[in-house]
């Protein structure tokens, strides 16, 4: 027997490959995959931070407040995503006509128990009803001028 192996029947691994393929226990990307490098970097980077803000988050927030309004102002707008989409789904391209017209008559029946509800009819008949006679009053009663209150706006105005 030989003591070395043919070089013919063993394999040989080039680049983590046998023959092009992968060989058994060798990664086909060693360097990992960015996506997961990304997360793995934001994942580490919150944790940080969020110890951070832990130790001294608030005075930290106090301090720029008072002494960077623009730049506070500016991180709280910066939290606020700037639009937001809004898709409908489904609707009534999505609907049966079966479906529709159910509908209709739904909102139908709505509207008119609605007007049924705000339509309320008091009947009745109007009576006349007389005024008290006004009382005589005393002839230097008439005589004094009443007092007239300023207001505001008129005082305003003249100015």
């Amino acid at each position: 027997m030989h003591a070395k192996p043919n070089r013919d029947t063993v394999p040989q691994v080039i680049n983590g490959r046998i023959n092009g393929r992968f060989a058994p226990g060798y990664s086909g990307n060693p360097g990992g995959s960015p996506e997961a490098a990304r997360k793995a970097l934001n994942k580490s980077t919150i944790l940080e931070m969020h110890r951070a803000f832990n130790i001294g988050g608030r005075k930290a927030i106090e301090k720029v407040m008072k002494n960077q309004p623009a730049v506070f102002l500016k991180l709280l707008v910066l939290l606020v995503p700037r639009e937001m989409q809004i898709e409908p789904k489904g609707g009534v391209k999505a609907m049966t006509e079966d479906q529709i017209v159910d509908a209709i008559e739904a909102i139908e029946g709505y509207l008119a128990r609605r007007s049924g509800e705000a339509a309320k009819v008091i009947e009745g008949t109007a009576e006349p009803a007389a005024l008290p006679a006004p009382e005589a009053q005393s002839i230097g009663a008439g005589l004094e001028p009443k007092r007239q209150r300023k207001s505001s706006t008129a005082s305003t105005l003249r100015r």
